[in-house]
């Protein structure tokens, strides 16, 4: 779900923090050591006491290792009293880890990954997506049907229950959602509902406006960028679990942007990559905008809900004014 670029750097980022840990572990004991000589004396009688115990187990003394046991507990007891008695906690020379489950490697003992690891992908997924921000606010928490009344409300509850089952099936059922409607009616809100759904859940989600998107490709395609940067972007544009395109018809529309627009949606859908559209233009206009061919392809390949009522933006703002 995450790119091969992201998990070097999840795997990186592993690698500093247990650096940084040992550093300050070296920092620690150097500290004990000065302050406390009597806890370096049991540290070097430790390793002497291993070394000795150790040799006699190679003689054959089947009581070698018993013995050693019960040294070390007490060795490591007087250790403990010596650091409470100088005002320190008896594991400050333990290892340090920033993640205990894990010991700061990513993944448990069975190999599973770790909570921590799976949060750091999270993050990743949410700072690809380009909706971090965004989804503080644009969320089911935020999610409210004050707004709305009579075939409106109706109407936005049927979205609603649709977008929760889109996430519910999600993974399992292949779909995409076009919603269509009016300015200011929740097209937007409820499509970043269920991309803060899919990204804790661990999905990968892009998310652009319909301009910024054929902007960023036009630049890719005419401009001086690395054209490898562009096999990378349309490499995560097609491979991402979902992608969101915000506002389509807000765009300039040409034969540029119709190829583009229809080689993604039918590149996607070959990969059974699920999309959600949201546009104010009617069905109608959308037909009237863009080729018959993507028509076909956005009537035949997408579940349409149309969302109506006030500019709730609009009123928000008078509101607050």
């Amino acid at each position: 779900m995450i790119t091969n670029s992201q998990y070097q750097a999840i795997i990186t980022e592993y690698d500093r923090i247990q650096t940084r840990n040992r550093h300050l572990l070296e920092q620690r004991k150097e500290e004990i050591y000065t302050r406390i000589p009597a806890y370096k004396e049991i540290a070097d009688s430790i390793s002497s006491l291993c070394i000795a115990q150790g040799r006699k187990m190679l003689l054959g003394d089947t009581k070698a290792l018993e013995e050693m046991k019960k040294e070390l507990r007490s060795l490591s007891e007087q250790k403990a009293a010596l650091l409470i008695e100088h005002g320190y906690p008896a594991d400050y020379l333990e290892p340090i880890y920033d993640c205990s489950e894990c010991q700061d490697t990513g993944y448990l003992p069975d190999q599973s990954k770790c909570h921590c690891m799976k949060q750091k992908m999270i993050s990743h997924l949410y700072e690809q997506s380009g909706l971090m921000k965004l989804l503080e606010t644009e969320n089911f928490d935020h999610l409210s049907m004050e707004y709305y009344d009579g075939e409106n409300r109706v109407k936005f509850e049927k979205a609603v229950q649709s977008a929760r089952n889109f996430i519910e099936d999600f993974g399992s059922h292949y779909r995409n959602l076009f919603f269509c409607g009016t300015v200011g009616t929740g097209k937007s809100f409820l499509s970043c509902c269920i991309a803060k759904e899919l990204l804790d859940k661990g999905y990968s989600v892009i998310y652009f406006s319909a301009s910024a998107l054929f902007q960023k490709i036009s630049e890719y395609t005419f401009g001086t960028k690395d054209k490898e940067a562009l096999s990378q972007f349309k490499h995560d544009l097609m491979g991402c679990d979902l992608l969101i395109i915000d506002d389509l018809g807000t765009e300039l529309v040409n034969s540029f942007v119709t190829s583009e627009l229809f080689s993604c949606l039918n590149e996607r859908h070959l990969r059974q990559k699920s999309t959600i559209i949201s546009s104010n233009l009617t069905i109608e206009e959308l037909r009237d905008y863009y080729s018959d061919r993507l028509f076909s392809r956005m009537i035949s390949h997408f579940d349409f809900l149309k969302f109506t009522g006030q500019d709730i933006r609009k009123h928000k703002k008078f509101n607050h004014q």
